[in-house]
């Protein structure tokens, strides 16, 4: 099932609650359901959602590639490298042109290495990475290669810049942003972000969660 995940939900609630409805709707007392690529609560788009037996497949539909929409806010950090922080660092932004975005972002072309945030639910000696954030504490974390197939700026309105990108599994957009604004020496944390493409599968096919639960109702 192709659903458009709903601002400031997490996935997990998201497969909870089809779970909870598709148990009840058909009076089942146990179905797995589980979900192809976690997206944060503050980011919304494409979730492929299986049950039952199709859930065996979830990795095969975990390496597809993805693809999102979103903003970028440069000359301003946090340490989430997104909104759910505040900013904790500022820098001008004036020293920056076009042509210098550009180059900035031609350069994450290809397989690059990142580090995931610390606010991230990756796992590190059994504690999910947030938990240590949360309580200020910091760990080093190792980088990943990531593939970016594509990455191009759609639209620039200082201090705030759109973008589109395609990369591989496991490509954390939020240190793609961290690390964009690295490069141009002002720093950057991402405002929005939107995952538009699975693979094939398209945001443009899906419903949102409302419509699927009110779909099992008919």
């Amino acid at each position: 099932m192709l659903i458009n995940k709903p601002l400031k939900w997490t996935s997990f609630q998201v497969v909870n609650k089809i779970r909870w409805a598709i148990r009840k709707e058909f009076d089942i007392k146990k179905i797995k359901v589980g979900h192809a690529g976690t997206l944060d609560p503050l980011a919304t788009g494409l979730m492929l959602i299986c049950t039952g037996r199709m859930t065996k497949q979830i990795e095969q539909f975990m390496g597809m590639n993805k693809t999102y929409t979103g903003t970028f806010r440069l000359g301003a950090t946090t340490p989430s490298y997104d909104l759910e922080t505040t900013v904790s660092v500022s820098k001008p932004t004036d020293h920056i042109n076009a042509k210098m975005l550009a180059e900035v972002c031609a350069g994450f072309l290809g397989n690059i290495h990142q580090k995931p945030p610390l606010h991230s639910a990756i796992k590190k000696d059994g504690k999910r990475l947030y938990t240590l954030a949360r309580a200020g504490k910091t760990t080093d974390i190792p980088s990943r290669e990531v593939l970016i197939s594509d990455f191009e700026l759609t639209e620039i309105n200082m201090p705030s810049v759109d973008f589109s990108v395609n990369c591989s599994k496991g490509t954390y957009i939020r240190s793609l942003a961290h690390d964009f604004g690295q490069k141009l020496g002002c720093g950057a944390h991402l405002t929005s972000l939107k995952r538009t493409a699975i693979g094939n599968y398209q945001l443009a096919e899906a419903l949102t969660l409302d419509g699927f639960l009110n779909s099992l109702e008919k």
